[in-house]
């Protein structure tokens, strides 16, 4: 009975075991900094509530808010624009002094030309980043594998790239991208911890979310618009022009069109880009390679 009562005292004494085993929560992210613009907005919209009752001033009040909302409408539709929260345009300053650029790749994965690029990619000894679009990767895990094991990076480009994600409200956001992000990590074992907005179109509420999901919004230095135009040679021109340490370059593995030989266009850019980045002593890297996570040292 004694050695009964010692061994129940010890077990009451001891933290249960899944006490002792539990992972540490992951600390919350820092505080939504609000963007300037967004702030000053803010401010715009009270002071004009401020003048309803002064008379004559209410056309006035008006006019700023309509001018306000179509600064911000067009700062949406302006890929490269950062008035509405953290956008990448360019690598960081140490990656650029480097001389490492970074090519992305679009839309994919696409059954046919995806393995062909990475074909192209192993050939030249490169790395590239990859946004995928989730719904797209689940018909192609074995392919979404081979991309990560070669060494290249995996990265969000939305569940479904939907046309209208530019109006998509808070929850829209969340489920679009947060879907997208369980997904491909699943998928890949590695979390993305890059966003590329479909077409480069978002709104003032994009940056919130990204900033819970720990994404950072990255877009392009330039792109060679090889879903639209069908020579090869312009969308290389593109992309070359001012070609310099710290670039991220946008190409196309989904939805590529093709070139007057019938070949994806991207399979005809992509060697001729190569070399032009070999000759310039340029080296191309992967997202992965050049950003530190968003909240990093937060």
């Amino acid at each position: 009975m004694r050695e009964f009562l010692r061994r129940v005292t010890v077990a009451l004494a001891s933290p249960p075991i899944a006490m002792i085993s539990a992972p540490t929560p992951a600390p919350p992210p820092p505080r939504w900094p609000w963007p300037p613009a967004l702030s000053a907005s803010v401010g715009l919209h009270a002071a004009a509530a401020a003048t309803v009752l002064i008379p004559g001033a209410l056309p006035w009040a008006l006019g700023a808010m309509v001018l306000n909302h179509a600064a911000l409408t067009a700062a949406g539709l302006w890929p490269r624009s950062a008035l509405l929260g953290p956008n990448m345009t360019r690598l960081p300053a140490v990656a650029a002094a480097r001389g490492d650029i970074a090519i992305t790749l679009d839309d994919g994965p696409d059954p046919e030309v995806t393995p062909a690029v990475l074909d192209l990619l192993a050939e030249h000894g490169v790395r590239a980043t990859f946004f995928c679009i989730a719904e797209r990767a689940r018909g192609q895990a074995a392919l979404l594998r081979r991309i990560v094991a070669a060494g290249h990076s995996v990265q969000n480009h939305s569940l479904r790239h939907r046309h209208n994600f530019s109006l998509l409200g808070p929850r829209g956001f969340e489920r679009e991208i947060g879907a997208a992000q369980k997904l491909l990590a699943d998928l890949t074992g590695v979390r993305p911890f890059c966003f590329r907005a479909p077409a480069g179109l978002r709104n003032p509420l994009l940056d919130p979310v990204l900033h819970r999901l720990g994404l950072h919004l990255v877009s392009w230095t330039r792109r060679g618009y090889d879903t639209r135009v069908t020579d090869a040679g312009r969308v290389l021109a593109r992309l070359q022009r001012g070609l310099a340490g710290g670039d991220i370059l946008l190409l196309h593995d989904g939805h590529a069109r093709r070139s007057a030989s019938g070949r994806p266009l991207v399979l005809e850019v992509l060697p001729l880009l190569l070399g032009r980045c070999r000759a310039a002593g340029l080296r191309p890297v992967t997202l992965d390679q050049a950003l530190p996570h968003r909240h990093a040292g937060a």
